[in-house]
Parts: C-alpha cells; sequence; structure tokens
C-alpha cells in the first residue's frame, strides 16, 4: 500500500498536489468532526426558535461575505498560481487584491449598519448582527486565494484548524444556557479574525511577501478580472442562501431553524470533495498549459468518482434522515425530518455544479457566461420561492433549492458539452 501511494507521488509536481489533497483532507476532517460536537450542543442548550436567530444573521452576513470575496478566491488564485514564480508579480496581485478587499469591508460595514438600525427585523437583534460581522473581517484578512495559488495548502490547515477549536472549546465554556447566544457569534468572528492575522503573518515571514501601494489602474484591471465571478457570486447567493432569508421575513424563528438543522447537515456532507476539488484547481490550471487532452481526462474521473460516492452518500441521507434529526436536536421534529429527505440529494447535485463551475469552466477561462447562468437562475428561483414558501413554508424551500440547483446543474453542463468538450472534439 505504501509503495502505491509513493508511486503516486513520482513527481515533484505529484508529492505536492498529494501534499495539498493530505492537508485539506485533515482540513476536512476537522469541518467534519468539530460541527457534528457543537451543532446538537447548541440546538440543544439554545433550542430551535435562538438556533434559527443566529442561522438567519449567518444567511444575511453572507452577502457581505460574498460582496468583498468579489470571486477572488478564484480568480486570484489562478493568478497567483500562474506567477508564483515571479515574485514581484506575486506581490502585486497579494496587494491590489487585498485593497479591493479592505475596500469592499469599509462598504460592507456601512451598508451593515445602515440596514441593522434602519429596518425593525434587525434592529431587534442588532448586536447579533455587528457581531456576525467579524467573519467578514476575518475571511478578508485570511487569503485562502494565496496559499492555495502557491499550492501551500498546509498553512490554510494549521490556521483554520486554530480557529475552529477555539471555537468549539469557546462554545462549551461559555455557551451554557439560552441566554448565551450572543456569545456564539463573537467566539466564531474572534476565531477568524485570530486566524486571519496568523496567515498574514505567516505570508510575510515563510514567503517574503508585503504589501505595497498599487496604482488605481491596477487596481481596475483586478476588478475587471474578478467582475464575472463576483457578478455570479450575488446571483448565486440570491437563490443558495435565499431560503433561510425567507423565511426569516415570512415565518418565525422556529421554521428557520427546522430549516436551518437540515441544511447544516447537507452542507456539511457536500464539502466532502472540496479538498480534492481545492487540491486540483491549480494543478489544473497549470496542467492545462501543458495537455488539453490531459486536463479533460483528469476531469471526467474527478466527476465520476466524486458523484459516485456523493450520489451513495445521499441515498444514506435519505433513509437515515429521521436518525440524523434526533441524534442532533434530541428529539424527533418531523418536518425537520422531511425537509432533509428533500435535501438529502443536494450533496449530489451540488457536486456535480461545483466541479462544472470551478473545474470546467473557470480553469479554461470561461467565467463570462456563469452571470448568465447565476441571472437567469435567480430569476426563475424568484418565481419558485414565491410559490412555494408561502404555501408549505421550510418544507417548500427545500423543495425549491433542489429544483434551482438542478436547474443551474443542467445549465452547466450544456455549456462544458458545447463550449469545452466539443471544441476539443472538433480540434481533434
Amino acid at each position: 500500500m505504501l509503495n502505491k501511494v509513493k508511486n503516486l507521488a513520482n513527481t515533484q509536481e505529484k508529492k505536492r498536489l498529494l501534499s495539498n489533497f493530505l492537508s485539506l483532507a485533515i482540513l476536512q476532517g476537522a469541518n467534519y468532526i468539530l460541527p457534528l460536537l457543537t451543532l446538537p450542543y447548541l440546538v440543544r442548550v439554545l433550542g430551535v426558535e435562538y438556533f434559527g436567530i443566529l442561522s438567519f444573521a449567518t444567511a444575511m452576513i453572507v452577502y457581505f461575505n460574498v460582496l468583498v470575496d468579489y470571486g477572488f478566491n478564484l480568480t486570484a488564485t489562478r493568478e497567483i498560481s500562474i506567477h508564483r514564480n515571479n515574485k514581484e508579480k506575486v506581490i502585486e496581485i497579494f496587494s491590489s487584491v487585498m485593497s479591493i478587499k479592505f475596500i469592499l469591508l469599509v462598504i460592507s460595514f456601512i451598508l451593515l449598519i445602515l440596514l441593522v438600525f434602519n429596518v425593525q427585523k434587525f434592529s431587534q437583534h442588532a448586536d447579533i448582527y455587528i457581531y456576525t460581522f467579524g467573519t467578514v473581517i476575518g475571511q478578508m484578512l485570511f487569503p485562502v486565494w494565496f496559499f492555495q495559488g502557491m499550492e501551500k495548502m498546509k498553512y490554510i490547515t494549521y490556521l483554520n484548524i486554530v480557529s475552529k477549536l477555539f471555537f468549539t472549546i469557546a462554545i462549551f465554556i461559555f455557551v451554557q444556557e439560552q441566554s448565551d447566544f450572543y456569545i456564539v457569534p463573537i467566539v466564531t468572528s474572534i476565531g477568524f479574525i485570530v486566524a486571519g492575522i496568523l496567515a498574514l503573518i505567516v505570508i510575510y515571514r515563510d514567503f517574503g511577501i508585503t504589501f505595497t501601494l498599487q496604482k488605481v489602474s491596477t487596481l481596475k484591471i483586478y476588478l475587471y478580472d474578478g467582475w464575472h465571478l463576483f457578478s455570479s457570486g450575488l446571483f448565486t447567493m440570491f437563490y443558495v442562501n435565499s431560503p433561510i432569508v425567507i423565511l426569516g421575513f415570512f415565518t418565525n424563528n422556529t421554521v428557520v431553524g427546522y430549516y436551518t438543522l437540515a441544511d447544516k447537515v447537507v452542507k456539511i456532507v457536500s464539502s466532502i470533495f472540496t479538498p480534492v476539488q481545492d487540491a486540483l484547481y491549480p494543478y489544473i490550471v497549470k496542467k492545462l498549459e501543458r495537455s488539453k487532452q490531459n486536463t479533460l481526462d483528469i476531469l471526467r474521473r474527478l466527476l465520476l468518482y466524486s458523484s459516485t460516492i456523493m450520489f451513495i452518500v445521499s441515498v444514506f441521507i435519505f433513509l437515515c434522515a429521521e436518525y440524523i434529526i434526533v441524534l442532533i436536536s434530541g428529539e424527533k421534529i418531523e418536518e425537520a425530518v422531511e425537509i432533509l429527505r428533500i435535501l438529502a440529494f443536494f450533496p449530489f447535485i451540488i457536486t456535480i455544479a461545483r466541479i462544472y463551475a470551478t473545474n470546467y469552466i473557470i480553469t479554461f477561462k470561461l467565467e463570462k457566461y456563469l452571470p448568465k447562468v447565476y441571472a437567469q437562475t435567480a430569476v426563475v428561483s424568484a418565481f419558485i420561492f414565491a410559490f412555494l414558501i408561502p404555501l408549505y413554508e421550510g418544507i417548500g424551500a427545500a423543495l425549491a433549492i433542489m429544483l434551482i440547483e438542478a436547474f443551474a446543474t443542467l445549465y452547466m453542463y450544456f455549456i462544458v458539452k458545447q463550449k469545452i468538450t466539443l471544441t476539443k472534439e472538433n480540434n481533434e
């Protein structure tokens, strides 16, 4: 077995790929284990209603995360990967991206303040939204895209595990009763911010990368480069994040809590192949420069293996939905069970969608098509949400998100077939 692993890593490039995969796999293991410890604890200590309040606040703050990210987690990763041996260029990319993200962070905070002090829905728990915004600060400080582009994923693993361990330990120490619910976003934000600061120290110490002010003309280039993925992210957030937000406005915190219970389960499971996709992304970008055929062969295998495993996992979730909800909440909640059964195949569909979007479309620099995909999906989702959520509340939200994700995935499949696969076959 050991010899097989050694044979797999018989070149420097493959050794780096294997190291990155193992680092991200360890991180993903922590992402599984630690939430599985805290999620049942929080639901039982806070109750479904207060858990729903925190879930609604998190869903709202996600929009600001998308604004500050601006698609750089993919475009900047690609640029760092291509130019990683050119230190001067890497400093330009790092400084430009961090400058833009800081400006967007300030804009986001101003928008949040206007929102929480002028809209009654938010002013009731204004402190919760402000505390939760700390996660946006932390994610701005933590340049995941830099480490991915340099193919040094071990740093992401170490720093993220430190952050999550801090959060997990703090939750068990400080959250003892329902009135402690405000502590959850505080410790979450502190963990993110500390990890971000440590990441910047590592970049300076181990890579010798320093921040330098860039010309406005240079910042405009990077703004333009990230625009397609940023606009795609906004449209994506509209339909991916909207179920919780819409439920929060039109139902109550308990219904939000029921939906979030099921949603958390499928979102955790959906990230099984994230380490593989993240580790392969910069590798595939470099591979494409040498051979389009080999790149497509790698992507076909990735799609086949990932989708097969996730289909089996989705069937398991469907069959065991009742036991999963009881394990998390300590009681049988029929509505949460039904929602989880409907969402059971979300991991299968979203895994395929991510591979098409990131490993195919973005790798082949076809991201200009993504805003069209997500914009049309957002329009379709508006009608589906308007019809299903008022009628069926949490169950309607689950049905809606499954229909919408299936639509977006099929759309991307046809783009890949027409713009990449057919082009390749014609060239041959």
